[in-house]
């Protein structure tokens, strides 16, 4: 069977994936780990109810030297604190009041660096998805866009905190490796606050699937 982005796919929760560890998100390169993000599961487990998606586009954020970080220039508040944790927690916040963003901490411990995970392409639990959006049927809106990524596999900013290598939230490797000609870097989305720094090729893009946000 093949999805809407061209890429073969089983659908049943029989997935043979591999739950990645502490030492994927402790590496020192974000823009590393937000590229071999792509193409990793998105994995949500809540009340016995599993939801996944393959990561389609990421951005990378580069910490205290990054204007688009909410770390920038040495920054911590109660929201950001997780920032500074190890790598391998769950980092969401609130936008316009609306929307939960899901974003990886990564690095060390007092580095904060993260990937906000932008899209996703359904995988699991469709039916579910459908109901958390109030959407009637399987389209590239119900996860494109972190906003209603997040909506979609049951992530809220009361998941900060949790660990990527725990059972509720975690990303997994299927052994699915994308093209190479289809991985591609771009400016980052809704960061031109950040000057100089919103040009930055920090966001990667799974290119030809439709499940990727912004414009084409």
């Amino acid at each position: 069977m093949k999805n809407l982005s061209g890429s073969s796919k089983r659908t049943d929760l029989s997935l043979h994936w591999q739950k990645l560890d502490k030492a994927f998100y402790e590496r020192s390169d974000v823009l590393e780990i937000a590229r071999d993000l792509i193409g990793k599961i998105l994995v949500t487990r809540f009340n016995g109810v599993t939801t996944a998606g393959r990561i389609v586009e990421t951005e990378a954020y580069n910490g205290v030297t990054d204007k688009a970080s909410h770390a920038y220039n040495g920054r911590r508040t109660r929201r950001t604190e997780t920032m500074y944790a190890r790598g391998g927690l769950a980092y969401i916040y609130l936008c316009y009041g609306i929307h939960h963003l899901f974003n990886v901490v990564t690095n060390v411990e007092n580095i904060p660096h993260a990937v906000l995970i932008r899209a996703v392409e359904p995988l699991i639990g469709q039916a579910t998805m459908l109901e958390r959006s109030g959407k009637p049927a399987v389209h590239p809106t119900l996860t494109k866009g972190p906003g209603n990524m997040a909506r979609a596999l049951g992530i809220f900013t009361r998941h900060t905190g949790l660990d990527l290598t725990g059972n509720e939230i975690f990303m997994a490797d299927d052994g699915y490796l994308p093209d190479p000609q289809q991985l591609m870097s771009t400016p980052r989305i809704g960061v031109d606050y950040a000057g100089a720094d919103a040009l930055l090729p920090y966001r990667f893009i799974l290119l030809g699937s439709p499940f990727v946000s912004g414009k084409k």
